[in-house]
């Protein structure tokens, strides 16, 4: 099966819904259904400027809901997290970032193997969401596709370079165009739209009905 997730680095509801899809592929794995990830881009925030903004301040007047409201939602998304096995720590996140090159690079990575790709997205979500660093920021982008396992060499040359950020753009209008504006976004086998961070019986409930549908 193919799944497409569309996302981004700095969308705690897609790291939820990552590591819950995840479960569910694993519990539906002795079934014989397997799955190849392929990690699409989505930025939440495009026009964001390099030095970012500070996250209570962007969040209040995105969504025009107050930091007590913000506090609620994160202590929300902290709990969904820790029961998933994935650490939100609140206390670390204070900014919001461009993620454009961490796009790039995730667009690198899947070029060389969809592991790949899969354990650079891990590690972007972990410096972000746990470690509360810039996804947008070179040195971070460095350490993630170290831990990911790309070649120094082409991670050099995509981040010195504007190198995979038309394939990206292309990318990123190609889901909006088909409606796609809010994330994550997981598209089965191409057709079939599952949104949001939704739980784990939900992602496995889909994952059996797509394979009994297409065999």
């Amino acid at each position: 099966m193919k799944i497409d997730f569309v996302s981004d680095v700095s969308c705690p509801w897609c790291a939820i819904g990552l590591h819950a899809l995840e479960l569910a592929l694993e519990r539906v794995a002795p079934e014989g259904i397997r799955a190849t990830l392929h990690f699409q881009p989505f930025e939440l925030n495009p026009a964001m400027p390099p030095e970012g903004e500070d996250i209570v301040a962007h969040l209040g007047r995105k969504y025009r809901i107050t930091p007590e409201q913000i506090a609620a939602s994160g202590e929300e998304i902290r709990v969904r997290g820790a029961a998933l096995g994935f650490v939100f720590d609140m206390e670390r996140r204070d900014r919001i970032h461009n993620t454009f090159d961490a796009h790039r690079l995730l667009h690198h990575a899947g070029l060389v193997s969809a592991d790949a790709q899969r354990r650079l997205k891990h590690a972007l979500l972990r410096a972000y969401f746990t470690e509360g660093q810039n996804p947008g920021a070179r040195d971070v982008l460095w350490q993630a596709a170290a831990e990911a396992g790309l070649e120094a060499s082409e991670v050099d040359a995509v981040l010195s370079s504007d190198r995979h950020a038309e394939a990206v753009r292309e990318k990123e209008l190609f889901y909006q165009q088909h409606g796609i504006h809010s994330v994550p976004a997981i598209i089965l086998n191409d057709r079939h739209l599952i949104s949001g961070g939704q739980p784990v019986e939900v992602f496995e409930r889909a994952l059996r009905q797509v394979a009994a549908l297409e065999g």
